[in-house]
């Protein structure tokens, strides 16, 4: 079954009863595929991807008009993310599967995609709804990717590899307005990307070992906020930072550091130092 933890809760309540709602369901179809019954589930599963359609897409509405109403930067990547939600569901038939055991096999395969789609969605998109920070708001400051004392968690090996990170923030952002002049910036783009996906990944790894080590009970929230973080980065869409790279960067930056900065003040910041 599909646990709606508490590292799903993105502060929102209407949101987060919708979230646990489309959790709900999705158990639902779990329980359904292993159901001993061995007569045909068409009908019940036609029902059950039905509801769950339909919800997502009421959820998915109220969440796009929500952050509509706060001028959420992310909204159209939001939109994006929700229609390949929606049309997961709708092109699986099993209108012409009459195996039953395959019809189960089909439907857990489902529910389980739709599970761990879910989870990196809210953990890596929902979970920054109404808290990046606004590239109008922080370019004014003389070095907005700074890395400042509050975002210190006093572990040592941490607060070095988070500067790191902060580090190649810095070196697109500079990119961006001193040298994306000359060129098209494509493959200066994504070497910049690059560097932070080995780096984050070796970040992760180093931060994991460590909670493992010292038996933190917050390890396996860590673990999916990580996984969904480097999901996100190996989904970059190339095409659009190939047609409009500068747009692209900004997109970037803005939410490398509403995550990092997300990340570090209220999940980093609770890991214990090693006594």
């Amino acid at each position: 079954m599909f646990e709606f933890t508490e590292d799903c809760m993105i502060g929102v309540p209407e949101i987060d009863e919708q979230h646990r709602h489309l959790f709900e369901l999705m158990n639902e179809g779990i329980r359904l595929a292993a159901n001993s019954y061995t007569g045909d589930r068409y009908t019940s599963i036609k029902d059950l991807l039905d509801e769950l359609d339909d919800y997502a897409e009421q959820h998915f509405t109220n969440e796009e008009n929500y952050m509509e109403q706060i001028r959420d930067p992310e909204l159209i990547l939001q939109r994006n993310q929700h229609m390949i939600f929606r049309d997961r569901i709708r092109e699986w038939s099993f209108a012409d599967i009459n195996d039953t055991e395959q019809q189960r096999r089909l439907l857990k395969e489902l529910m389980e995609y739709l599970a761990r789609w879910l989870y990196h969605h809210i953990i890596s998109s929902d979970a920054m709804i109404g808290k990046l920070p606004k590239l109008e708001e922080w370019m004014v400051k003389e070095n907005p990717c700074e890395f400042l004392n509050e975002y210190r968690t006093g572990i040592a090996f941490v607060d070095e590899e988070h500067q790191e990170l902060f580090r190649i923030t810095d070196k697109a952002n500079k990119y961006l307005h001193n040298d994306f002049a000359y060129g098209n910036g494509y493959d200066e783009i994504m070497d910049i990307l690059q560097e932070l996906k080995d780096y984050t990944k070796r970040h992760f790894k180093d931060e994991e070992a460590y909670m493992e080590r010292i038996h933190y009970d917050g390890l396996p929230a860590q673990k999916r906020a990580h996984e969904s973080f480097i999901d996100r980065l190996e989904n970059i869409d190339l095409d659009r930072v190939d047609g409009d790279p500068k747009v692209h960067l900004e997109s970037l930056i803005e939410f490398l550091l509403g995550w990092l900065i997300n990340h570090i003040l209220y999940t980093d910041k609770k890991i214990p130092l090693e006594s």
